[in-house]
C-alpha cells in the first residue's frame, strides 16, 4: 500500500488498513510545509547498530543509557536515540553527532541553538521493541505507542484518567474489547499532551470520541489533526498536529537507511 494523504476516506479506515503503509525511505528524502513523516524503529533489529549509534550520542545521552540497569534497555535506549540522531540530521543534512537538543521544562526534547531556525519539529515514543518518531515543519507535534498489555485494574485507571463519558464506553464494552479502547483512548490522550508539552495530570482535560467502529477525535475548538494507527501487531499508537489538512507519510528505519557518522 502506497503512502496517502489524511482525508475523509482514511478517517472512515480502520486502524489495521494503516498498518500496511510503511515504506522504505527514498534517497532524496525532502518533507514538505503540509506533510508529516512517521518513522517506524524496530529497536532490537538495529541491535548491530550499537556501536555506530553510541558515538553519535551526547556525553548526557550516553550517561542516561548507563543508567539502565539491564542490558536490554540500555541497548533500546542508545538504538533509540541513535536512530532520532539519524532521521533528524537526513532532513538538516548535518551529521547525526551533530544534532543538538534543548529540553522542555518536562522534558520533551527540541533542536538547540541555530538547528532551531530550520522549524523541524519532532517527537520520539518508545515501547518494548518499537520506536516511532514523528517529524513535521512548525506545528506542534505529538506521538505516543503503547504495547497492549495486560491492565488488571483497567476500569479503575479509566475512571481515574479519563472523563466519565469515555470511562462509561470502556465500561460498557465486552471484557475483551475494553483493552483495546483503552488504549486508544490512552495513546490519543498522550500524543496531545506530548504536543503541547502537558503533563499527564492533564489526562482527563482532553476529550476523545471514538467506538470500536469509528476512528478517535479530537474534541477541541483548535485546529488540530489526529490520526491513529497500528504501527505491529498488538501495539497501539496515535499522533496528534496543531495543523490540518497534512499528508502522512509512514517510514520504516533500517540498516539501509542509516547515516554513518564520520
Amino acid at each position: 500500500m502506497s503512502n496517502f494523504s489524511h482525508n475523509e476516506e482514511l478517517n472512515r479506515k480502520t486502524l489495521t488498513d494503516i498498518n500496511d503503509s510503511w515504506l522504505p525511505a527514498p534517497a532524496d528524502l525532502t518533507l514538505s510545509a503540509n506533510e508529516v513523516h512517521i518513522w517506524r524503529i524496530d529497536l532490537d533489529i538495529v541491535d548491530s547498530l550499537q556501536e555506530s549509534f553510541a558515538v553519535t550520542l551526547s556525553s548526557d545521552e550516553l550517561t542516561r543509557a548507563n543508567r539502565f540497569r539491564f542490558v536490554e534497555h540500555r541497548q533500546r535506549f542508545i538504538a533509540g536515540r541513535g536512530s532520532l540522531r539519524n532521521i533528524l540530521s537526513r532532513y538538516l543534512k548535518i551529521a547525526p553527532q551533530e544534532v543538538r537538543f534543548d529540553y522542555e521544562p518536562r522534558g520533551k526534547p527540541l533542536l538547540a541553538d541555530g538547528l532551531a531556525a530550520s522549524g523541524l519539529l519532532f517527537n520520539l515514543s518508545h515501547s518494548q521493541d518499537l520506536a516511532l518518531c514523528a517529524v513535521n515543519y512548525t506545528s506542534k507535534i505529538g506521538i505516543d505507542l503503547e504495547y497492549m498489555r495486560s491492565v488488571s485494574d483497567l476500569e479503575a485507571l479509566a475512571q481515574r484518567f479519563f472523563l466519565p463519558r469515555e470511562y462509561e464506553l470502556v465500561r460498557s464494552l465486552p471484557p475483551h474489547q475494553q483493552p483495546e479502547a483503552f488504549f486508544r483512548y490512552w495513546t490519543c490522550k498522550e500524543a496531545y499532551l506530548k504536543a503541547t508539552g502537558d503533563g499527564i495530570s492533564q489526562l482527563e482535560q482532553v476529550e476523545i470520541s471514538l467506538t470500536p467502529q469509528q476512528s478517535a477525535k479530537l474534541l477541541t475548538s483548535e485546529d488540530w489533526s489526529l490520526v491513529e494507527f497500528t504501527p505491529a501487531d498488538n501495539y497501539r499508537a496515535a499522533v496528534a498536529v496543531a495543523a490540518s489538512g497534512l499528508d502522512f507519510k509512514y517510514w520504516q528505519f533500517n540498516e539501509r537507511t542509516v547515516k554513518k557518522s564520520s
